[in-house]
């Protein structure tokens, strides 16, 4: 039986008279990696703003291992450094270092001594390759650099979901690869992920689950097969025809 680690339930987000979000309902499982795609202002980085409580929503639960989150049952910190978050624009500390901002975090909100996140900041620098470049500042590197300490910063947390906002979209193609690389790697440890992604290809070769989401709705949500492959809705089929005629 699959372990839900978050359950979404009639989760909706409105900004003023804007209904972004509209009644959405869907389960994450351990070691689920879900694709989310849609067109832009389909409302799918509203979603992982809401799931990160970045964004407040307006209406429905956020369940994590069975505590209602938007409910209170949990405190939002500790929440948050469950369920990581690796954004388009990197969100990098620009006055310090690589090592400094994958240290930083565990300090402050996991309390752990200095050369304990250090040893542990190096252990997911090494992993995504960026260990050169630890005394770097984030001026100093590429983005696909960037984008790859921000998700060793994600990692460093230890947490048990990893949520990514359209991580490729903010760079130049050449580095796609090196990031994409990456989150496979992840997929394939079994790490727990939520993508929003406009990557076709790792819609349909790295996930398991694919949900394709149309003005605030999830119009169809099912395997890379059924989606991508077979898709049920004309949203759907329309949206993925772009990308076929490219």
């Amino acid at each position: 039986m699959a372990e839900k680690i978050l359950e979404i339930k009639h989760l909706s987000k409105a900004f003023g008279n804007n209904q972004v979000l509209v009644d959405i309902d869907f389960t994450v499982n351990r070691g689920d990696v879900t694709s989310i795609i849609g067109a832009s202002g389909s409302g799918k980085s509203t979603l992982l703003r809401c799931i990160n409580l970045l964004e407040t929503p307006s209406g429905g639960d956020i369940v994590y291992l069975g505590k209602n989150v938007t409910g209170g049952e949990i405190k939002v910190n500790d929440y948050r450094a469950q369920v990581g978050m690796v954004f388009q624009s990197f969100n990098l500390f620009n006055n310090m270092t690589v090592l400094e901002n994958c240290i930083v975090g565990q300090r402050k909100v996991l309390g752990k001594s200095r050369a304990e996140a250090k040893e542990v900041a190096m252990h997911y620098l090494d992993k995504v390759g960026m260990a050169p470049y630890i005394n770097a500042k984030p001026r100093q590197i590429s983005g696909g650099q960037k984008q790859r300490v921000a998700i060793a910063r994600a990692l460093s947390m230890k947490p048990e979901v990893l949520l990514f906002d359209e991580p490729t979209s903010a760079l130049d193609p050449e580095m796609v690869g090196e990031v994409l690389s990456v989150m496979k790697v992840l997929a394939q440890e079994g790490k727990t992920m939520l993508v929003v992604t406009h990557e076709m290809s790792f819609a349909k070769d790295v996930s398991n689950r694919v949900v394709f989401m149309s003005k605030g709705v999830i119009c169809e949500d099912g395997t890379p097969e059924e989606v991508l492959v077979n898709p049920q809705r004309q949203e759907t089929k329309d949206f993925l025809a772009r990308f076929r005629n490219n």
